[in-house]
């Protein structure tokens, strides 16, 4: 595989990993918790891609910096317990990034994860150890802000004009355009694909089968 390339950056959640219903429930389940309104599927999903402190307060507008620090302790207890269904990887994932990592590209994940659920996601991936860097939510600034993006060029010296973002919501997109870096989508993950676009995605895939032919076509 020859790449235009040089960086491939991907999300996370909802782009290699199928970890909706996973991040739903323990959203649900925290906020059963702390006895506030339970949110629906749709207003939970709508939040996935945010780094979590940014999701919960978005999700409960009306919560105090107190609350809202309980829901994201109650959240964690959860999303790292053994209650929760565990996620699987999305059809075509780990074989796609095997095949970038053989064809000697460099590659990375800038997710709304913390650290500590990324590293778990990673270990249950089986391909955690072919990112050359990774960055959290939890040690920059949320999506769409452009530094965890801009720190991972930084990190591995290529110019934004060489890198890729590829991820499933519109804040993977807008990321990539404040850090001037072109942007793909895929249709799998929680965003429809007419917000991708309305939010700069060069281009749009349903699955991942359809994203590797085009990245060897590139």
């Amino acid at each position: 595989m020859k790449l235009k390339y040089d960086l491939v950056v991907f999300d996370w959640d909802g782009t290699l990993m199928d970890s909706e219903a996973r991040i739903v429930d323990c959203m649900q389940r925290a906020a059963a918790d702390l006895e506030v309104a339970v949110p629906s599927r749709a207003e939970a999903r709508d939040i996935i891609g945010l780094g979590l402190q940014q999701a919960v307060a978005r999700l409960f507008p009306g919560a105090d910096e107190g609350l809202v620090d309980a829901l994201v302790d109650a959240y964690r207890r959860h999303w790292l317990g053994d209650e929760v269904q565990p996620s699987s990887m999305f059809a075509g994932s780990c074989e796609l990034v095997a095949e970038l990592h053989q064809a000697g590209s460099l590659l990375a994940v800038a997710t709304g994860k913390s650290r500590t659920g990324l590293e778990k996601s990673l270990a249950e991936s089986g391909v955690g150890d072919l990112f050359h860097v990774t960055r959290c939510a939890d040690e920059t600034f949320s999506k769409p802000h452009p530094q965890m993006l801009e720190e991972i060029l930084t990190d591995l010296d290529t110019p934004p004009g060489r890198a890729i973002m590829i991820g499933d919501t519109e804040y993977d997109m807008q990321m990539a355009a404040n850090a001037g870096v072109h942007a793909v989508g895929v249709s799998h993950g929680v965003h429809t694909e007419e917000r991708l676009f309305a939010n700069g995605a060069l281009h749009c895939f349903d699955d991942l089968f359809a994203l590797a032919r085009w990245l060897r076509d590139t």
